[in-house]
């Protein structure tokens, strides 16, 4: 639900905050007082486009927030974390607009984009009223809302299955006659290609192997001269081996009769003998290892020079030269395979095909079915909502031609206001009450269907008497039984259902300089006075008081 709403400098609302409760919210106010200032100030955080104008005279900027708490199964916590966005707590949404005209958006204090914005909001509220841009008017919707209302969306997810299934059928069979197409073509020079890579026969990282064994033969005479020096060193022209050995041996023959003093030289001597010998070893196991026939480094050149020549041929890099060669000879068996391939592949799309058009089919069907169900409910509530003389048809347009991943149908809802005229569709209808009242009537059997948490209506109850009035206050009440409702109006028999009265007002600021709207909770006795003057007007009568307090007690 929408818990709160903070607005600061937006037109003539300086400061606001309102604490918003579950169930059925009324605002009420006389013409003028700012009641489409509120509803434009949660439009612009909901994502409507930021006008510099809103921004209140004098200010470098208004913004308004939004608090919303949401079950965790709802969808607007994915998209968040979809783009890393905090998804815990409550959502709340915040829409800066600068008086020199861009704006700014974020949620849970982290900026986002305006499209995000607007993903997210049309997931937490649906706005209702006479316009033709507001919700329920979009036939991309009308599809999905009626889905949800058959509870066909199980059917839609395995189709959607199938779709894809077939779809990834029909592009590989695609991709293979596309081969076997040029293929085809390409013939002689698949197979010379083919023949020159597998008698080249290139290995993956031989490029890289080849060119270091090169460089290490190339240098070979440099590291055995090393090597050579090493071991000048190490044994010396006057065999320090051999004096070494002698000097030991001195040592040890005195050992014994030295008392110990000798034992640790004795010791390091030998270690070096030993370490002196094993680099010896070293030594000579490394020059093998620079051993090199000349033959082998022109060998090595002769190879890599060839690997570069033919990646430069087929424009690849040498590590590439591998899968050139899986892919000509895969390009080669496709064409003399018979077209076995081929044939298995058309079977695989020809079966996924038929299970798909065999659900779509299915689905089609249920669609029709459901469409009659939902167009007997929602003529069920338009004579009280005086539309008794209307007709309205979900009209589900089936195309086996153009097929898609939620079926084969176009559903669009279309009404007639009067008798003998056409069915049109919802965004036509000439009235904007009744349109607004079209609207109320398909929201009452829709909303338990995959309705945004939160519902806004806006004056839907323009030109109609009080027994339509009513109907409207009803319906709004059983509305918000399920969900938050919002609702502005003029007709105190729809104020009358309300679980919180908000009276929004006009006056001047503490300085008496400038009009500002401001919003105040009704209290049960404001209520009866506020209710009291939309029956009666300017001057609020007993016999107004005396109606008021029996609407309030109807709907106790």
């Amino acid at each position: 639900m929408l818990n709160a709403l903070s607005i600061r400098d937006i037109v003539l609302i300086e400061k606001l905050d309102l604490s918003l409760e579950n169930g059925l919210t009324i605002l009420t106010g006389e013409t003028g007082a700012g009641k489409s200032i509120l509803l434009d100030s949660l439009g612009l955080a909901l994502g409507a486009r930021g006008d510099s104008s809103l921004v209140r005279a004098g200010q470098a900027k208004g913004s308004v927030t939004a608090s919303f708490s949401l079950p965790k199964s709802h969808k607007a916590w994915a998209l968040l974390a979809a783009q890393e966005i905090d998804a815990e707590g409550e959502i709340i949404i915040r829409r800066i607009q600068n008086a020199d005209g861009p704006s700014r958006a974020t949620i849970n204090d982290q900026p986002v984009s305006l499209n995000l914005l607007r993903q997210v909001a049309s997931t937490l509220v649906e706005l209702h009223g006479q316009h033709a841009d507001r919700a329920l008017v979009d036939v991309a919707e009308h599809r999905r809302l009626l889905d949800a209302f058959g509870g066909l969306d199980p059917q839609v997810e395995k189709l959607t299955t199938h779709w894809a299934t077939m779809s990834a059928a029909r592009k590989a069979l695609d991709e293979h006659k596309d081969l076997l197409a040029r293929a085809e073509a390409e013939r002689e020079y698949l197979e010379h290609a083919a023949e020159e890579l597998g008698a080249l026969s290139p290995e993956p990282n031989e490029e890289l192997q080849l060119a270091e064994k090169r460089q290490m033969m190339m240098q070979a005479e440099q590291y055995a001269s090393a090597l050579d020096e090493a071991e000048t060193a190490l044994h010396g022209e006057m065999n320090a081996e051999a004096k070494l050995n002698a000097a030991l041996r001195k040592l040890e023959r005195r050992k014994e009769s030295a008392g110990g003093r000798l034992d640790q030289v004795c010791a390091a001597l030998e270690r070096v003998l030993v370490e002196q010998n094993e680099a010896g070893r070293a030594i000579s196991d490394a020059r093998r290892l620079f051993d090199f026939d000349p033959k082998d480094l022109e060998k090595s050149e002769e190879r890599l020079f060839a690997l570069r020549a033919a990646a430069r041929k087929h424009k690849c890099t040498v590590d590439q030269l591998a899968d050139k060669r899986t892919q000509f000879e895969t390009e080669l068996q496709a064409i003399s395979d018979g077209g076995a391939k081929l044939k298995v592949l058309e079977q695989a799309h020809a079966e996924a095909k038929a299970v798909y058009e065999r659900a779509a089919d299915a689905l089609s069907a249920a669609r029709r079915q459901v469409a009659k169900a939902l167009d007997k409910a929602v003529l069920a509530e338009m004579p009280a909502l005086k539309l008794d003389k209307a007709r309205f048809e979900t009209d589900v347009q089936t195309d086996a031609a153009k097929p898609g991943s939620d079926g084969i149908d176009r559903v669009e809802f279309v009404v007639a206001a009067n008798p003998g005229t056409p069915l049109q569709p919802l965004m036509k209808v000439a009235s904007g009450g009744e349109l607004a009242r079209f609207m109320l009537a398909l929201k009452v059997i829709l909303a338990a269907k995959g309705s945004a948490p939160v519902l806004i209506f806006d004056e839907i109850d323009t030109g109609v008497g009080g027994a339509v009035a009513d109907a409207i206050g009803a319906r709004l009440g059983r509305l918000a039984k399920g969900l938050q409702v919002l609702a502005v109006t003029h007709s105190p028999q729809v104020a009358a259902n309300a679980a919180q009265h908000l009276l929004i007002s006009k006056m001047e600021d503490v300085g008496g300089k400038r009009m500002v709207t401001r919003v105040t909770p009704l209290s049960s006795q404001s209520r009866r006075e506020e209710l009291a003057r939309m029956l009666s007007g300017a001057k609020v009568t007993d016999s107004a008081r005396a109606q008021a307090e029996e609407l309030l007690a109807g709907r106790g």
